[in-house]
């Protein structure tokens, strides 16, 4: 029996059980659903082995846009495949079937082949959320490039980091991009990055906005020019299975971002099947993720798993409140969405707003609703369950990161447990243990430790870009033969998964992951900044926010003209170093940090003392000067 969609609880328990105890009959019977040009040799190899990683398929040959659109055309060629919402309600939407989606991706694709773009080339898109972002991802895919999506809110000084560290060659971006009332010049962004990158040799830009640019003669070209009298047809280039297929940046707890790479065919496989299994997905369903492609939800769940699924995916660019806090659900109403996925950031801010913005809708097509990012509260759960969901769709609370290439611990959708505040039980194929800090295995329910996995499952990530010992030192070093999330959790009694938050020094920011020393860095950047320290704290929209302490360079101000002039500088640092989503929600200007007597920065104090423990801050006799916590604990924001 093959378990690529499950349909009840006991098919539930019998495709954990067998992939659990034979994962290469469960994985490579649900692999035979897709099309290869070759079949495999192995399933999956290397189980975590000292190299770190595994490998999936080996000996396959594919080309995942074949799965995603060619497939679809004797049967679904004129269903849509996207549905495109712009940031403008006034604007007309846009709709693109299957056979118009693959037109459009052969034709970039051409343009991109035309433009000097060959196989195993990096290509950095930093585009808006707009059909061409999605287009040009697959575009790639189908001539074999390395995709490496840019958020288009970051700094130019973090698009120029990851150009670099790619090797990239090759940059697809825009004019500009509205995003609720704001208005982004992205192309002047990239010019700026680009600056530093003279190996870039080719920029195509998609009119989007119709502001002026500068256009460099011999490297930058419009895209309408390029694609004039290009064929709708592009042959998809023969891919293996270990191939990358996309490298995508994420932080972690030391300052530079990690380029995360996953690869072909095993990430396939897992987009799909967890796509279809986690949301119950049927035929006619209008499935909408609200995250923007430059995230991994974006890639695995608005774009890959959608289409390789056959589904009909929605892509909005604008934001949830704006022009008012109503448009997710106008946009639901209009476009008669089934399927919501959506992150606790977002449901936090429109809690903030009346209910009635809600109540102003029908929702009646809804069916599932979905969270993504960081772990939603209870009080969120209960609102987006009443309201939104109006008593009757359960919630997929669901639980993954970048490296993992999709979910890994969640409900399924009215067929296991959801639960408020609980990720759920781990998919077939996924086996999670609880360790304390000696790498033991915690048995049994009821208890708290380190969240780990002990099998390889084919999402997982394969190695980051030009430094694979460090994807080995970050994720299975720690604790040999198991891959570490990084993340503590609890199994509660019922064996349900609970995820506690992140246990090294990153902050997660509206489902965004950002590492303190990431962020320290662009603040140190500041001539007004001598030395900084930063912690994340509760915050009742975003999850966690960013507290910044500072000492600076002349001294604390003494007036709030010059902290004014000092904060200023911090936050310019940091938009120009990251981005705006990475600006410090509380900036504390202090005279020192409480360091220990060999240096070290004593952030378990910084932490209590955001979090507002101002009593029981431990032990600070050990402290190069104790008095410096007095002052902290004096002057919180």
């Amino acid at each position: 029996m093959s378990f690529a969609r499950i349909r009840t609880l006991d098919e539930y328990h019998a495709a954990y059980e067998q992939a659990a105890t034979h994962p290469d009959k469960f994985w490579g019977d649900i692999a035979e659903g897709f099309s290869w040009r070759r079949k495999w040799n192995t399933v999956r190899g290397g189980e975590f082995s000292p190299a770190g990683t595994s490998t999936w398929f080996e000996g396959a040959a594919l080309n995942l846009t074949e799965n995603c659109l060619d497939r679809h055309l004797a049967t679904r060629a004129n269903k849509l495949a996207i549905i495109f919402e712009p940031n403008d309600p006034k604007e007309r939407h846009t709709r693109l079937t299957y056979r118009e989606l693959y037109e459009q991706v052969c034709q970039m694709a051409n343009v991109l082949l035309k433009n000097g773009v060959q196989k195993g080339d990096r290509v950095i898109i930093y585009l808006p959320m707009i059909p061409q972002l999605a287009i040009t991802v697959l575009a790639c895919a189908r001539i074999g490039a390395v995709h490496s999506v840019v958020f288009a809110g970051f700094s130019a000084t973090a698009i120029a980091d990851r150009v670099q560290d790619a090797g990239a060659e090759f940059v697809v971006t825009a004019d500009g991009l509205n995003r609720g009332a704001k208005q982004i010049p992205v192309k002047s962004v990239v010019d700026e990055a680009l600056q530093s990158c003279p190996g870039v040799r080719r920029v195509l830009v998609v009119e989007h906005t119709s502001w002026p640019v500068n256009m460099q003669a011999g490297r930058d070209v419009w895209f309408h020019d390029e694609v004039q009298g290009v064929a709708k047809a592009c042959p998809a280039v023969e891919m293996q299975a270990e191939d990358p297929l996309f490298i995508l940046y994420t932080s972690g707890s030391t300052g530079k971002p990690k380029g995360v790479v996953h690869t072909q065919a095993g990430y396939m496989v897992w987009a799909s099947f967890t796509f279809q299994n986690v949301f119950q997905v049927e035929e006619n369903d209008v499935y909408w993720c609200t995250a923007d492609i430059g995230w991994v939800t974006g890639h695995t769940y608005l774009l890959y798993g959608p289409l390789l699924s056959g589904s009909t995916s929605l892509m909005f660019e604008g934001v949830p409140t704006y022009p008012s806090p109503g448009r997710f659900w106008e946009v639901i109403d209009k476009h008669h969405v089934t399927i919501f996925y959506t992150a606790p950031t977002a449901i936090r801010s429109l809690m903030a707003h009346s209910v009635d913005h809600v109540l102003a809708y029908s929702l009646s097509s809804l069916r599932v609703l979905g969270s993504v990012g960081e772990p939603i509260n209870e009080e969120a759960w209960h609102w987006y369950h009443q309201h939104v969901g109006k008593g009757r769709c359960p919630i997929v609370d669901t639980w993954w990161q970048t490296e993992t290439g999709g979910i890994l611990i969640s409900a399924l959708a009215g067929i296991t447990p959801s639960v408020p505040a609980r990720a759920g039980l781990p998919l077939p194929g996924v086996l999670p243990v609880l360790l304390n800090q000696d790498g033991t295995e915690i048995e049994g329910n009821d208890q708290e430790g380190y969240l780990a996995v002990k099998a390889s499952w084919p999402g997982i990530i394969r190695t980051t870009w030009g430094d694979h010992e460090r994807a080995r030192q970050t994720y299975f070093q720690p604790y040999p033969g198991y891959y570490f999330t990084g993340d503590g959790a609890r199994r509660d009694a019922q064996g349900l998964y609970r995820i506690i938050g992140r246990v090294d020094d990153v902050i997660n920011v509206s489902g965004h992951r950002f590492g303190t020393a990431e962020i320290e860095s662009a603040i140190n950047e500041s001539p007004e900044v001598v030395e900084s320290a930063v912690v994340g704290y509760p915050h009742d929209v975003k999850g966690q926010g960013i507290y910044a302490y500072v000492i600076c360079q002349n001294g604390l101000p003494d007036n709030d003209i010059d902290r004014q002039r000092v904060e200023s500088s911090i936050l310019e640092a940091v938009v120009a170093n990251i981005g705006r989503i990475a600006k410090p929600d509380k900036i504390q200007l202090v005279s020192g940090l409480p360091k220990t007597r060999s240096g070290k920065i004593m952030r378990r104090i910084l932490r209590k003392v955001a979090e507002g423990e101002t009593q029981n801050l431990g032990d600070t006799t050990t402290l190069l000067d104790p008095l410096v916590v007095e002052e902290i604990v004096a002057g919180k924001k």
